[in-house]
């Protein structure tokens, strides 16, 4: 295979910053792509700084910050603290219940926008506060938490499905995708399949059915576990509103028959969840409903610039050669079907280190097209979804934010160290899991 030395630096780039990303979580992968794109393009592959700054993905970054703008707002201004408390409520007391209702309430709250680090670092405190209340092994309520966090991730509203779903429009062409929508919700439901399979079998196996079984009729005072919040005030009713609204008008104008349904100038606003969310916002800000400036610095700027920076790099790679090069290894070892679970192995060892949407993703998802002319055939929504699914099964891992954020929030009871051993070992696991559950669910079964 002969590869040219623009495409051997542009590989050599990507693997430092694979290895940065991995050794030093201080610095920032994506700034530091930037200029190493410009370098390699420069130097090797005769481009100039200004063109290699043009494939900034500047739609991808503009949807990522009105959805994470809005959500700051509805995080700061308190509405999703006491819808969390609310929900938490719902068990009324029977203890059997609280794994179910800390699974669905994770699912909810990360599906309808702030993500699953959002979603985890809302639900965290509250979980594992519950779990030390009620004798639960604080392992397997980082199964609970985190699983549904990472099985929900996906959805169209939130900024990991986003990034997702931003990477994938680049190539739907190639690859032949016209329902953009409807593929979105389709990966979104295989990230929940999965991610829910392994992490509740995960919890069952390992101690979950036990407990559930000596709870059986045991309860607990729920106004002393979760206080009644004060009710919402007209602002946070506002915010929630926006937030009904925005999935309103993501989901109702790609229904069956609601084509030519809302005017040309409707469809023109509503284009994407991004554009959506930014007039949502304008609402909140000129009623006094949300917070600008508390709302910018919550925002997830590093992984913004992770995800934009590496996607510049990974043009670069394209346009030298270097990502067909990564296309011929990987096709060299794969047919249609064990493909997914070699992308399922590799984005999980590479995630287990890294980030897995900032890094793992963009460097991925751009080789499907190239993949499947490679291995002559393959199902592209399959190998997305394993792609995903392995980049963030790992992600209980306590080297992983959502695995750190329940550690850090455990009982004081609980043996740290042994915590953080436990999740270390089932989340360095989830690489090989991960393989063999992309390779069944998506290679075998054809999901």
């Amino acid at each position: 295979m002969d590869i040219s030395l623009a495409a051997i630096m542009s590989l050599v780039a990507l693997a430092v910053v694979v290895i940065i990303s991995c050794v030093n979580e201080d610095l920032n992968v994506g700034f530091l792509s930037i200029g190493f794109a410009i370098v390699v393009g420069g130097i090797w592959g005769g481009m100039t700084g200004a063109k290699i700054m043009s494939s900034f993905p500047l739609s991808l970054f503009m949807i990522l910050v009105g959805v994470t703008f809005m959500f700051g707002m509805a995080q700061t201004n308190g509405t999703m603290e006491k819808l969390t408390a609310y929900s938490v409520r719902l068990c009324k007391g029977n203890t059997a219940l609280i794994p179910l209702i800390v699974f669905l309430l994770t699912t909810f709250v990360t599906t309808i926008g702030p993500g699953n680090i959002a979603g985890t670092a809302l639900m965290a405190p509250v979980a594992m506060a519950i779990a030390a209340r009620v004798g639960m092994p604080a392992f397997l309520m980082t199964l609970i938490v985190v699983g549904a966090a990472n099985g929900a991730a996906f959805s169209p509203f939130a900024p990991t499905g986003i990034i997702s779903n931003g990477l994938i429009a680049k190539m739907a062409q190639p690859l032949g995708l016209t329902d953009l929508n409807g593929l979105a919700w389709k990966i979104h439901f295989n990230s929940e399949v999965a991610q829910g399979l392994v992490n509740v079998g995960g919890f069952f196996l390992l101690g979950g059915w036990a407990w559930i079984q000596k709870q059986r009729g045991a309860t607990l005072n729920i106004d002393e576990l979760a206080p009644k919040p004060e009710p919402f005030d007209k602002h946070q009713l506002l915010t929630l509103a926006m937030v009904a609204l925005l999935i309103v008008l993501v989901v109702v104008p790609g229904l069956p028959g609601m084509k030519g349904v809302f005017p040309k100038y409707v469809m023109n606003m509503l284009s994407n969840v991004g554009s959506i969310a930014f007039i949502l916002s304008c609402v909140l800000m000129l009623t006094g409903s949300g917070d600008s400036k508390k709302a910018v610095k919550v925002m997830p700027w590093g992984v913004i610039m992770m995800v934009c920076g590496v996607s510049v790099l990974i043009d670069v790679m394209d346009q030298s050669g270097g990502l067909n090069a990564m296309v011929k290894m990987i096709g060299a070892i794969s047919n249609p079907v064990t493909v997914n679970a070699w992308l399922g192995l590799f984005t999980g060892i590479i995630s287990a280190y890294s980030s897995s949407s900032g890094v793992v993703m963009p460097m991925f998802l751009p080789l499907v097209p190239g993949l499947i002319k490679e291995i002559g055939g393959g199902n592209p929504i399959a190998m997305i979804s394993s792609i995903n699914i392995g980049a963030h099964l790992v992600d209980t891992s306590p080297l992983s934010t959502l695995g750190a954020l329940c550690i850090a929030c455990a009982g004081e009871h609980e043996d740290k160290a042994k915590l953080f051993r436990n999740l270390l070992i089932w989340g360095l696991s989830m690489s090989v899991v991960g393989a063999i559950v992309c390779w069944v669910f998506f290679g075998i079964l054809g999901f």
